[in-house]
C-alpha cells in the first residue's frame, strides 16, 4: 500500500513539476516577443524622431486602434509592415501603411487595403486606398513618399497586451511576478543542490570512518532501488 501511495506521489510530483516548466518557458518565450517587439517599436520611434522624414525602417511594427479594416484586421491587432524600394511593386488588393495627407486625419498613420492607382500630372503613380470596413474610398491618394510599408503579418489582438503593459498593473503582474518567479525558482534549485552536495559529503565522511556503516548504507541503497 505505502509503495502505491509512493508511486503516486512521485506521479503527480512529476506533472507538476512538468507543467510547472512548460508554464515557465511559455511565459519566458512570450515576454522575449513582446519585449522584441516592444524595443524595436520604441527604437523606431527614437530613430524617426531624431531623423524625421528621412528615416526609413525595413521593418515597421503598429498597434490597430480603428476599426476600418474590420474583419481583416481588427482592433488591438499588431501588424508586420515591410518597406518597398519601389511604388510598383504595390499591387492592388495590398494592405499599406501610410501617412495620411488628407486635411482631416493629417500626419495620421494609416493602414488600409490598395484599390486601385492612378498616374498624376508629373507622371508619378498614386495609390487610392480604402478600409475593408469602408464604404467609400480615401479622400486623398497615397503617394510613394508617404508610404510606412507593406503589412506582411498581422498577430492579432497582440495589442492589448502592448496596452495593459503600459500600466503600472501590466507591468507587475506580466513583467515583475514572472521574473521573480523565475528568480526564486532557480535560488531553490541552488540551495536543494547545495543541500544534496552537504548530505553526500556527510555520507562519505561517515562510511569511511566506518566500514560496518558503509555496507548498511549500500543495503539501504538496494532497498531504495528495489522500490
Amino acid at each position: 500500500m505505502n509503495t502505491k501511495k509512493d508511486e503516486t506521489h512521485y506521479n503527480f510530483k512529476g506533472l507538476f513539476k512538468y507543467i510547472s516548466t512548460v508554464v515557465s518557458w511559455t511565459m519566458f518565450v512570450l515576454l522575449v516577443i513582446i519585449g522584441a517587439l516592444l524595443i524595436y517599436y520604441y527604437i523606431s520611434v527614437r530613430l524617426y524622431a531624431t531623423k524625421g522624414e528621412k528615416y526609413e525602417p525595413k521593418f515597421s511594427v503598429y498597434t490597430i486602434v480603428s476599426g476600418s479594416m474590420e474583419p481583416t484586421i481588427s482592433v488591438y491587432d499588431v501588424i508586420i509592415n515591410t518597406k518597398l524600394n519601389d511604388i510598383n511593386e504595390i499591387k492592388q488588393g495590398d494592405v499599406i501603411t501610410f501617412i495620411s495627407t488628407w486635411s482631416v486625419t493629417q500626419g495620421m498613420t494609416i493602414t488600409h487595403r490598395v484599390i486601385g492607382s492612378k498616374t498624376l500630372d508629373d507622371g508619378s503613380t498614386c495609390l487610392i486606398t480604402r478600409g475593408d470596413n469602408n464604404t467609400q474610398e480615401d479622400e486623398t491618394c497615397v503617394t510613394e513618399k508617404n508610404i510606412i510599408g507593406v503589412t506582411k503579418a498581422v498577430i492579432p489582438g497582440l495589442g492589448k497586451i502592448q496596452f495593459f503593459l503600459a500600466s503600472k498593473l501590466g507591468w507587475l503582474l506580466l513583467i515583475v511576478v514572472p521574473a521573480l518567479y523565475i528568480i526564486i525558482k532557480e535560488i531553490f534549485k541552488i540551495f536543494k543542490l547545495s543541500k544534496e552536495v552537504k548530505v553526500e559529503d556527510e555520507n562519505k565522511k561517515i562510511k569511511s570512518k566506518n566500514p560496518k556503516l558503509e555496507e548498511a548504507y549500500k543495503d539501504l541503497l538496494k532497498v531504495k532501488g528495489q522500490k
